[in-house]
């Protein structure tokens, strides 16, 4: 089972969802079988076994074995990873970002956002086939400003110190050079789970 699995086929977009069956994706972190998901999950056995043919023929759930009760033979499936994200990809030309950088709008890190679910998913799929590691590095904190003009500050700070750095390292021309994609968000933290 993956940590985090990028779905960007439009049509296992669709499939994943659709409330029932994130709700047995969820369920199934841990292999088990439809009669034990419709019993916990309030649902007829038919259902939940229709459910789990799409999900599996969208490669989002995948068999984990047998096991016998009573006189019949149980099927058990578990998911393919322990949680899934959409990448925009799924929406074709209409995931794609048109925005212009700009460094104070939350429409363009949302853009980038999406742009390194893209890109990093791609990377890792790459990655496995050539069973290889994939370099990255994720930096994730917070931080409490006093007023608008230290978090005006602490931008102007950021920026300059990340610039000092990229000049110190770039070198495109060295020998088996690769560039990489750095980026930095803030965005204030909600206060409690943001709902839609």
């Amino acid at each position: 089972m993956h940590d985090v699995e990028v779905i960007e086929d439009p049509a296992a977009a669709a499939v994943a969802l659709d409330p029932v069956r994130a709700r047995l994706l969820a369920a199934l972190t841990e292999p088990a079988s439809a009669a034990a998901l419709a019993a916990r999950l309030g649902l007829t056995r038919q259902k939940v076994h229709y459910h789990l043919r799409a999900l599996e023929t969208h490669g989002l759930v995948e068999p984990a074995g047998s096991r016998q009760w009573g006189g019949l033979t149980e099927r058990l499936f578990t998911a393919t990873a322990a949680s899934y994200l959409v990448s925009p990809a799924a929406l074709g030309e209409a995931g794609q970002s048109a925005i212009e950088p700009d460094r104070l709008s939350a429409a363009y890190q949302l853009a980038v956002a999406g742009r390194t679910v893209r890109e990093v998913a791609g990377l890792v799929r790459r990655a496995a086939r050539a069973e290889q590691p994939l370099p990255t590095l994720t930096l994730d904190t917070e931080i409490a400003f006093g007023s608008a003009r230290d978090r005006a500050a602490f931008t102007e700070d950021l920026t300059a110190l990340v610039a000092g750095l990229v000049s110190r390292y770039h070198d495109e021309a060295a020998p088996g050079a690769r560039t990489h994609r750095l980026v930095v968000t803030a965005h204030p933290k909600p206060a409690a789970p943001v709902e839609e």
